[in-house]
């Protein structure tokens, strides 16, 4: 399944780049992450619940960064498991500067196997672009909260 997206976030790409890829964020935005840690350079170790109607699993999950261009581009690769499948994927992230905001453009193809397949295939080809943006949004909020904390000497 091919995935393409666009997003603009409302802040410099700079500090889209710094917080994009930081452990913290994403472990409180990514819907139902139970957990989100570096286990080392560039690459991530996660759980996160499934929930899709009446089919419920946790997956374990790897995401690996590599080919990173700072801070312009980086290539995304996602491994997971989980007892109704498995699913893995890559993707290319752009970052663009726009007038003091960033573009970010996301090129992914994405492969879910087992019970999840059909279902996950209509999610994402009805749906995907909305989760996408929720993230994104949820994203850019944990960032200027992050900033606003660190304004205020809390962090």
């Amino acid at each position: 399944m091919k995935i393409e997206y666009q997003h603009s976030f409302g802040l410099p790409r700079k500090v889209v780049w710094k917080y994009i890829k930081d452990e913290k964020v994403l472990g409180n935005t990514i819907p139902n992450c139970r957990t989100f840690v570096k286990s080392r350079n560039g690459v991530y170790q996660a759980e996160i619940d499934i929930n899709i109607g009446p089919l419920k699993d946790v997956f374990t999950l790897e995401v690996k960064l590599e080919k990173e261009q700072a801070p312009s581009y980086y290539h995304l690769l996602l491994k997971g498991k989980g007892n109704l499948g498995e699913i893995s994927g890559n993707a290319d992230l752009f970052f663009k500067d726009q007038q003091g905001s960033t573009q970010l453009t996301i090129h992914a193809d994405v492969k879910v196997t087992g019970i999840l397949s059909g279902t996950a295939e209509r999610v994402i080809s009805g749906g995907a672009n909305k989760g996408i943006e929720k993230f994104f949004l949820s994203v850019e909020k944990e960032i200027k909260k992050n900033l606003y904390l660190l304004r205020k000497g809390r962090k």
